[in-house]
């Protein structure tokens, strides 16, 4: 998703030079101005499309594992779009602080309005104007969550992506990832799945100029940087899955 130059009110731009004059509640820091994020135009319309689409059943994937967000007191949430992860989890630990990395500057203008109008902790939610190939972490994070996102970038960039959000996880740090999926046994579930994705595809690619043209299961990529699948729910006949990973402590060293 590309990166476009943000216009809500509150607003701070962040630069190289550094941020000038953060505001008291919910900030929007950006990185680097870049040509109009594909995915504003889609922001007014993206609920609508998602309940006519899917139901609640994409909402109902995104909560399956929130309750592993216990006691974590600092939450990145990348790729959020209309704000439904963040407003569910700050609804459910209204004293965590969560930060969100989105590149399109209307999906954090509809974002912030839903947070405010579900949980009404807005002031607790920090958005962060950005690509996340670009952005570089302040300090790190006890929990990641992608809903609905590493899906969005083809292979080369996708490791990019996972890698540079692992560097962002603390030593404790679990990660729940809520996406698409193809069903790996043969059958009407499969052709299905790969229907539907071919559809999908076909229409962000040409709607917002989405990077994919095909599913990418970030698995590995997670198993390369330390983390190691606790559970996973799939839902809608394998449509979609919704998973928790924890990061593998490192190796104790012998004292011999």
């Amino acid at each position: 998703m590309a990166l476009s130059v943000r216009d809500s009110p509150n607003a701070v731009e962040k630069s190289s030079e550094g941020v000038a004059n953060r505001p008291r509640h919910s900030p929007v820091f950006t990185v680097r101005r870049r040509r109009s994020a594909g995915f504003d135009w889609l922001a007014p319309i993206y609920g609508g499309m998602e309940m006519l689409a899917a139901g609640r059943v994409l909402q109902q994937a995104r909560a399956c594992w929130v309750a592993q967000l216990k006691d974590r007191r600092r939450i990145l949430i990348a790729g959020d779009g209309h704000g439904r992860g963040a407003a569910g989890i700050a609804q459910v630990f209204p004293d965590a602080e969560i930060a969100v990395v989105e590149a399109s500057a209307a999906m954090i203008a509809a974002g912030r309005r839903h947070v405010t109008a579900t949980a009404g902790c807005q002031a607790r939610v920090s958005w962060i104007h950005a690509d996340i190939r670009e952005w570089s972490p302040a300090g790190v994070y006890d929990a990641i969550v992608t809903q609905f996102f590493l899906d969005c970038f083809a292979p080369e960039s996708l490791a990019q992506v996972v890698n540079r959000l692992a560097a962002a996880a603390a030593t404790n740090a679990i990660w729940l990832l809520t996406d698409f999926a193809i069903p790996e046994s043969p059958g009407w579930r499969r052709t299905r799945a790969r229907a539907i994705h071919r559809l999908m595809y076909f229409f962000f690619r040409h709607a917002t100029g989405l990077e994919a043209s095909f599913l990418t299961p970030p698995d590995r990529l997670l198993q390369e940087a330390g983390f190691v699948m606790g559970a996973r729910r799939t839902f809608d006949a394998g449509l979609i899955h919704a998973d928790w990973w924890s990061l593998m402590p490192p190796p104790q060293l012998s004292s011999r």
